[in-house]
């Protein structure tokens, strides 16, 4: 039940430390009402401690994101592509071993958001597409999102979608986790994968991926001691290869939290390197 060693991790939540956090969540601004929500410079502040600071201007946010992957033995990170991520775009240039493409997406776009899919996956070969439909104040479910859904079928790409009650002060509406099945049903070549834990709607996360054999669960925004146990149950029964590791690092936690927590996670231990490996190659096709 202990975790091994030696298991190249594959991260697929990760991005890169800013100067100034409250520009990279901007796109929330017109959706918060509250006012201690617009004084956040991280929208869900108030759910995390010890939030990984800002970078001062002489540091170098791709060194420091290498750094945290060699130290923590993590083979490659997933992390966003596209106009503006001049990071992302030094990361993959000088270590493309290191990183996996994706590209985030607005369904208000509409068909720019199409067009920006099809443009990332013929520059950067990205393996995935991600979305936050609160952020979008969109349902999963949501005809806008149904274009999005069909171009990943033709790309044969799957989606990560943040699905439960999200930390940000916005609706949860959007992310309810029955809209995936929906999803699953209408689009059954479509492999899609919640972010962001599906509370509080976990024990039905967890039939649906029963009933959908291209639904999973990733772990990100949720320091290993607080994964639900649900997950973690299924996990070690029958869900083995529907659980995929993903961290959060710098947007809430830090890697020395992150994985100070993992070893007190009791999964089994043929468990251990599918959650943290080999799910993670099978959904993104890296293997």
């Amino acid at each position: 039940m202990s975790m091994p060693t030696g298991i190249p991790v594959i991260e697929t939540f990760l991005g890169f430390p800013s100067r100034n956090r409250a520009d990279v969540y901007k796109f929330l601004a017109p959706h918060l009402r509250d006012e201690e929500s617009k004084g956040f410079s991280f929208p869900a502040q108030y759910l995390f401690k010890d939030v990984p600071a800002d970078l001062d201007d002489n540091v170098d946010p791709v060194a420091v994101v290498i750094d945290n992957l060699d130290r923590f033995g993590i083979e490659r990170g997933m992390i966003s592509v596209g106009p503006g991520k001049d990071d992302a775009e030094r990361a993959i240039r000088n270590h493309p071993d290191r990183f996996i493409t994706s590209i985030s997406v607005d369904p208000n776009d509409g068909m720019d958001a199409l067009r920006q899919m099809v443009a990332a996956y013929e520059t950067y070969g990205i393996k995935a597409v991600t979305t936050f439909p609160a952020g979008a104040q969109v349902a999963i479910n949501d005809k806008r999102y149904y274009p999005i859904y069909a171009k990943c079928c033709e790309l044969d790409i799957p989606i990560f979608s943040c699905a439960g009650t999200p930390g940000p002060r916005v609706p949860f509406e959007p992310q309810k986790v029955e809209h995936i099945d929906e999803v699953c049903w209408f689009f059954p070549e479509l492999t899609f994968v919640t972010r962001h834990g599906c509370e509080p709607w976990t024990d039905l996360a967890v039939k649906l991926m029963l009933k959908w054999p291209n639904l999973y669960y990733s772990t990100s925004a949720f320091a290993p001691r607080h994964y639900p146990k649900a997950i973690i149950d299924y996990a070690n029964t029958r869900g083995a290869d529907k659980i995929l590791y993903a961290g959060y690092f710098p947007a809430g936690l830090t890697y020395d939290r992150i994985w100070g927590d993992m070893p007190n996670v009791g999964f089994k231990d043929d468990v251990w390197p599918k959650f943290l490996r080999e799910n993670a190659l099978k959904v993104l096709k890296l293997d």
